[in-house]
């Protein structure tokens, strides 16, 4: 088959691409010249950059396939690519280790200031002053974490804080039950983790971590906000669009909420500039699953499911 990569793969996919013989193009592509190069492919591997809506599904009457390497799939008409008897794939386990753990990192850094001292540290005034000021910081054990969603990468997030002596409560109304095996050392531990409304469970959070899909509307607004605790904080590594990014600015600036980290933003790479420079958000540019392995795993898993559907 011939395969168009057009946000990027691991050489060691694109080898194992190749050694299967498949034609294998690499190459950054326009929104305008995506439909004319993919109707010359019998498949795409993207990443969260590329969009492949209907009208270029409808101009590439030979497509086969539609991979993307990661979880979400926002950027691809899914449900009308299928009706059209193509195959959508993704890779959802590949890089839960890898989100969850920049999530655990945005935690416990926001709860320590630590976007501040990069920014404001400078000399021995600054660092006088900071001391000072960031003296009042807390731990995070035995703080409440709220989960908004709880898949592959929620709950790799909840073993992370329970093993840290955080309380972990979901909110997600798609499972019934969360159980959790959790690994310390030679011990084992099941855990039952509390299911809550997300009123609830605003209410009662210290941390409030997103991993959830978006679906339509954001997540975190307004309303929510003010249910919040005036010292909580807010982590979301999963879609930008789940926070109106205009009401979040406003709760940080009136007191009602401590801090927040992100990784996504709503209209990447594009941030609004007042979130890159306020002194309670913590950013990182989308980077969740940028890491060495999970990128190799990605690559891989996308490998072999192309294999197993077109071999």
């Amino acid at each position: 088959m011939k395969i168009l990569i057009t946000d990027g793969m691991e050489e060691s996919g694109v080898q194992a691409l190749r050694a299967l013989q498949h034609e294998v193009l690499l190459q950054k592509v326009s929104a305008e010249e995506l439909p004319l190069l993919l109707s010359q492919h019998d498949g795409i591997i993207v990443r969260s950059a590329t969009k492949v809506r209907k009208d270029t599904i409808d101009q590439c009457p030979n497509l086969r396939f539609i991979a993307r390497g990661g979880v979400g799939m926002d950027n691809i008409d899914v449900d009308y690519a299928r009706s059209k008897g193509i195959k959508v794939i993704n890779t959802p386990a590949a890089s839960s280790r890898s989100v969850a753990e920049l999530a655990m990192a945005h935690l416990l850094g926001i709860t320590r200031s630590l976007q501040l001292t990069n920014r404001e540290l400078k000399d021995a005034e600054s660092f006088a002053s900071l001391k000072k000021k960031l003296s009042n910081s807390t731990e995070i054990e035995s703080k409440n974490l709220l989960l908004i969603g709880c898949g592959r990468i929620g709950k790799e997030l909840a073993k992370m804080a329970v093993a840290c002596g955080m309380k972990v409560i979901v909110h997600d109304p798609f499972i019934q039950e969360l159980k959790l095996q959790i690994h310390i050392a030679e011990h084992r531990i099941n855990l039952d983790i509390p299911l809550v409304d997300l009123e609830q469970g605003l209410k009662q959070a210290d941390y409030i971590s997103l991993h959830a899909p978006f679906s339509g509307q954001a997540i975190l607004s307004k309303n929510e906000f003010s249910l919040v605790k005036k010292n909580a904080f807010i982590i979301n590594a999963s879609r930008g669009e789940n926070i109106n990014e205009t009401d979040l600015l406003l709760a940080l600036n009136e007191g009602k909420i401590a801090g927040a980290a992100l990784d996504v933003f709503s209209n990447e790479p594009n941030v609004l500039p007042e979130l890159l420079a306020h002194p309670q958000i913590a950013v990182t540019p989308h980077v969740g699953a940028s890491t060495i392995e999970a990128q190799e795993r990605i690559a891989m898993e996308l490998v072999d499911q192309i294999q197993h559907n077109f071999s």
